[in-house]
């Protein structure tokens, strides 16, 4: 299956935290979308693995992703090498994506800013035909996507470009709420986590609602980007 957009996310909820209002509006205009996460969140303050499997199924049928894997690999304890980049390398081999959404380059947890470089990396050297990797017994192809993506997580980063996210807004949220087990639920005996505060859900739409207003439009979601975008012309821009 070939995909217009591949997002990954070092856990679970961190694409639909970061940019799944993009992912929906992508869709809504017939692009295919698919997610890959490099992690279970094992160690995540709240849930379990076995929660945050079920929760990010439902995430994935609310934004309406073609596809979605998870790469079993070590939360908090992954690092940028050979071996994890050869793993991200038949992920972007496999799917053939122009684009790809990745974590923000610098955040507050570790596994963020390692698995933006990680993804980074990987999409480069996933364009070198001398890269050999299989999928499924075969050999894969080399692919390099054309453009890679960073969303913003819990930093204020300093945006290069937004998306508007207007009509999709409520379909972000309802794709984050479908990780009950992570975020504020006033009735549970759950440990107190960063994220788990209603000021932390609460900031997630407004940092949404603040960019729009920044640009004019009631909701957008931030991205850095790796290299200069390019416009036909100057009435390209917004």
């Amino acid at each position: 299956m070939k995909l217009d957009i591949l997002a990954f996310g070092a856990h679970p909820d961190d694409v639909e935290l970061g940019c799944s209002g993009t992912i929906a509006k992508e869709i809504s205009l017939g692009k295919k979308v698919g997610i890959i996460d490099l992690t279970r969140g094992e160690l995540g303050t709240r849930g379990s693995v076995e929660i945050r499997n079920s929760e990010s199924a439902k995430a994935s049928q609310i934004l309406g992703v073609s596809v979605r894997e998870n790469l079993d690999m070590r939360d908090g304890f992954f690092v940028n090498d050979e071996a994890h980049q050869l793993k991200i390398i038949e992920m972007i081999r496999k799917y053939q994506p122009e684009i790809v959404l990745c974590n923000a380059i610098d955040d507050r947890h570790i596994d963020h800013g390692k698995g933006s470089k990680l993804v980074s990396d990987a999409c480069f050297l996933s364009g070198l035909r001398m890269i050999e990797t299989e999928s499924n017994g075969e050999k894969q192809s080399a692919w390099r996507p054309k453009l890679v993506y960073h969303y913003m997580q819990w930093k204020n980063l300093e945006p290069d470009f937004v998306v508007d996210i207007s009509d999709f807004i409520e379909v972000k949220m309802q794709s984050i709420l479908a990780y009950s087990s992570q975020f504020y639920n006033p009735n549970t005996n759950e440990p107190e986590s960063p994220i788990s505060s209603k000021n932390f859900l609460e900031s997630v739409k407004y940092r949404a609602q603040d960019l729009g207003r920044i640009v004019g439009v009631e909701y957008a979601e931030g991205f850095t980007v790796e290299r200069y975008l390019t416009v036909n012309s100057l009435s390209d821009l917004k």
